[in-house]
């Protein structure tokens, strides 16, 4: 495997999406929003204007993203590990519309024995309004040493003391299996053989739909149930979760917005460093 130091900033070429209604509904039911939700999981309430939970554009613009990482050179996507999300939202995303997606390798770091890569993707309208713009890490093991820069070493201040609110979530045994149907059918989340073939001994849930969970907290705890106020959302992925995991999501407010992380037990943390901001 060789990555190759000279393709940051190397741009993939454009790709259109598009997405319903359905598939927005899809989404909110896969990161655990129901009946208490219905301006997410349902389009025929009175009353209620069907809107799109914050964190889904990070999965509208997977196909662009993924073709940006390949101009990175050869990946063994076996050994690939997602290490952190941010999304950022431009303008508010309607539930039915498209766009054209524009992705770049923004970062590429040569850790030794490993390489992180970071992605960044643009969705435009076809308007020309920027819609939302993501950024996703990756950790390969095994494809350092290709004589790039090291880059920075990352030491995040977390936060200190008692939350000021803890949201906790059930997830469901089938969880995964839900999630996945929004697009991410890679089989460590479904398939038993493939999992223990990674070391598990059965499947676990996408970090995705984790960071998903926690976006829902965020979105109720910090901005009042209002997408439209989520300017930002960013965390890192520590440790995997299982299906039928509770999550409990502690956020701390900050000025602007709130830092949270995602626990599965007191002292199981599996993502920190995690930052949102909000619109008064």
């Amino acid at each position: 495997m060789t990555l190759d130091p000279t393709s940051v900033g190397a741009t993939a070429d454009p790709q259109s999406i598009r997405w319903t209604s359905k598939d927005c509904l899809l989404y909110a039911l896969g990161v655990g929003a129901g009946t208490d939700e219905l301006a997410f999981t349902t389009d025929n309430t009175r009353g209620l204007e069907q809107r799109m939970l914050p964190t889904q554009p990070v999965v509208l613009g997977l196909g662009a993203t993924a073709a940006s990482l390949k101009l990175a050179g050869k990946i063994d996507w076996v050994r690939l590990v997602h290490a952190a999300q941010g999304v950022e939202l431009l303008a508010p995303v309607p539930v039915e519309g498209e766009a054209t997606v524009v992705s770049r390798i923004a970062e590429l770091w040569d850790k030794g024995k490993a390489a992180l890569i970071t992605a960044e993707s643009t969705a435009t309208a076809p308007d020309g309004t920027d819609l939302f713009r993501t950024r996703m890490t990756v950790f390969i093991g095994g494809a350092g040493g290709f004589g790039g820069e090291r880059g920075p070493s990352v030491e995040e201040d977390e936060p200190t003391g008692k939350p000021d609110e803890t949201v906790s979530y059930e997830t469901r045994r089938d969880q995964a299996l839900l999630y996945r149907l929004s697009g991410d059918r890679n089989p460590l989340h479904s398939d038993p053989a493939y999992a223990a073939k990674a070391g598990f001994d059965r499947p676990i849930l996408h970090g995705l739909c984790t960071y998903g969970f926690a976006g829902r907290a965020v979105l109720h705890a910090a901005a009042g149930g209002d997408p439209d106020r989520v300017r930002s959302i960013d965390a890192r992925f520590a440790k995997p979760v299982f299906p039928g995991d509770t999550l409990h999501v502690d956020l701390w407010n900050v000025d602007g917005g709130v830092r949270f992380r995602v626990r599965t037990g007191e002292e199981t943390v599996v993502l920190n460093a995690g930052r949102a901001t909000i619109a008064p």
